[in-house]
């Protein structure tokens, strides 16, 4: 037993000694390394720095910084070998890279870093995930873009081909939610995605509404609607669904709220537009001119105008 505890001491000991005399040249030794592009050795000197430096207590100027040097190095080397295998088409080993390197900058506070590296993962899911997609395998296009869209959200180009691939597997909802974080990212600096992520959610929405209402399930579209994040776009089709049912008065009874919803003039005037609409089916002809005047933008400025000129000759 005291040949064991003698044994623990002098490991402890030795440990000790590292911390104390040889971090400033293992460090430099790292360096080297890295520099020639050696980074597993690399990494395991910085890694002995790392652990050695919870033994310096009071570390002096050079042990400190070959101790925040060590933590930012190791992250590079990381990197770099990340950088190595998608050169190599070694996609697992460039996530897998890329990933501690950004887990270790998350660790050791270092955000660029810890960003960086997170949106490299994204790139590498997403041209894995390009092939399936071009190629029409949306199932395992979803798989992988996941995958990259949790490493790297911001990566609208990504996360567009994500909600495409469920609206192209018939995951609605899915392919909504997606668009509607894609739609709520900062305007100033997403506009584009922004956009194309709107224009998907109206389209496939009217897919649904149009699948519905090839079924008469007019219900099925309002309660398509109470789910639906886009208070906007919800209003407009609950209108068109109650038109589907006859229910005229409920249309202009919804019609206020509807207005309210809308952020767009020509979502303003669409739902002026089904207002008059409901007004002209009730022979409300005056509250119907009324109503199609407002519609001043979008595809129905044309109908509206005809309308008008139809109830006022009959006057």
């Amino acid at each position: 037993m005291k040949r064991l505890i003698m044994t623990v001491v002098a490991l402890m000991g030795a440990t000790t000694l590292f911390a104390q005399t040889d971090v400033v040249a293992t460090f430099q030794q790292g360096v080297a390394n890295a520099k020639a592009a050696n980074y597993t050795e690399a990494i395991a000197q910085f890694q002995e720095i790392i652990d050695a430096s919870w033994d310096i207590e009071e570390p002096d100027a050079n042990q400190q910084k070959a101790i925040v040097g060590s933590k930012k190095f190791i992250v590079t080397c990381y990197n770099k070998m990340g950088v190595a295998a998608v050169n190599a088409k070694d996609y697992e080993g460039a996530i897998n890279n890329f990933t501690e390197a950004a887990n270790l900058a998350e660790l050791y506070e270092d955000v660029a870093a810890m960003n960086k590296n997170r949106a490299l993962v994204g790139q590498v899911y997403q041209v894995q995930g390009a092939d399936a997609f071009n190629s029409e395998d949306y199932a395992t296009a979803i798989e992988v873009f996941s995958k990259g869209y949790a490493a790297d959200p911001r990566n609208t180009e990504m996360a567009l081909n994500l909600a495409e691939s469920y609206f192209k597997s018939d995951m609605y909802k899915d392919g909504m939610a997606i668009c509607t974080k894609i739609a709520g990212m900062n305007a100033d600096k997403f506009a584009e995605a922004i956009a194309a992520a709107q224009e998907k959610m109206h389209m496939y929405t009217n897919n649904e509404v149009a699948k519905l209402q090839m079924a008469n399930d007019y219900d099925g579209i309002i309660a398509m609607a109470t789910e639906l994040e886009d208070a906007a776009m919800a209003a407009k089709i609950t209108l068109q669904a109650y038109y589907g049912k006859k229910d005229f008065n409920k249309m202009i009874e919804l019609s206020e709220s509807a207005l309210a919803a809308q952020t767009t003039d020509e979502g303003r005037s669409d739902i002026y537009y089904l207002l008059g609409v409901a007004y002209n089916e009730k022979e409300q002809f005056d509250n119907a001119i009324a109503a199609m005047k407002n519609v001043t933008a979008g595809a129905n400025v044309a109908n509206a105008q005809a309308v008008i000129a139809a109830l006022t000759a009959n006057e």
